[in-house]
């Protein structure tokens, strides 16, 4: 269904303190650590939290349809999305703090930042291999990379991005591609089969993949 309305849910606008200190070490975490983003995510929207990550999609890379010039993070134990409203300069690979709030952004469940800090670079994270059925709650604003065929026409949902299905003998997900990315649709096509990467999401009802940048989507003999 084509969204008529905008595609995520803003919230109030933060009076963000957004804090790079480019360079620190990993052991400057916060005194006693940050608890598993795993763990922060069965909190209530409205908790103040602080997690630890490693930046997985580039800032902004979504914005055309979150509307916001956010990021992913991922710990060992799950993802989360950090919706900022300011630019920062991470990078993925980046290990970073994030203090903020949890909200419910149109179904994702995001951290709005009152201080994002650099902990230095770290190894990046490596997507899941997973099938189309595991793509949901528990995957989401984790990266995955799923193998499928396209089952629709690409969909044209400007000025949010564009959108297609893919399914494998488990199921089907959305797959949609934001404008930032600089991802050419216009060669997809029903009945190709597609190698897709990207982070696990929600929008209201269902779950999709966000692919980051081209070489997140190939097409597969």
């Amino acid at each position: 269904m084509m969204r008529t309305i905008l595609r995520r849910t803003v919230g109030t606008t933060l009076t963000a303190l957004v804090a790079l200190t480019l360079g620190a070490s990993p052991a400057s975490a916060a005194p006693g650590g940050a608890p598993p983003i795993a763990q922060v995510r069965t909190l209530s929207a409205g908790a103040t939290v602080t997690v630890v990550g490693t930046v997985t999609t580039p800032p902004g890379a979504f914005a055309s349809s979150f509307l916001d010039v956010g990021f992913g993070i991922q710990d060992r134990t799950a993802g989360i999305y950090i919706s900022a409203s300011a630019p920062t300069d991470v990078v993925p690979g980046t290990s970073v703090r994030v203090t903020g709030s949890l909200a419910d952004q149109s179904g994702l469940l995001v951290v709005r930042p009152t201080s994002i800090v650099s902990l230095g670079p770290v190894d990046a994270v490596a997507p899941r291999p997973v099938v189309v059925r595991v793509v949901g709650e528990s995957t989401e604003a984790s990266l995955v990379t799923v193998v499928g065929r396209v089952t629709s026409v690409v969909v044209d949902d400007l000025p949010y991005g564009y959108k297609f299905t893919i399914a494998d003998r488990t199921g089907e997900t959305t797959v949609f591609v934001n404008t930032q990315t600089g991802i050419d649709v216009s060669a997809i096509r029903a009945g190709q089969t597609l190698r897709v990467t990207g982070m696990s999401s929600q929008y209201e009802d269902h779950y999709e993949i966000d692919p980051r940048s081209p070489a997140d989507v190939v097409v597969l003999p």
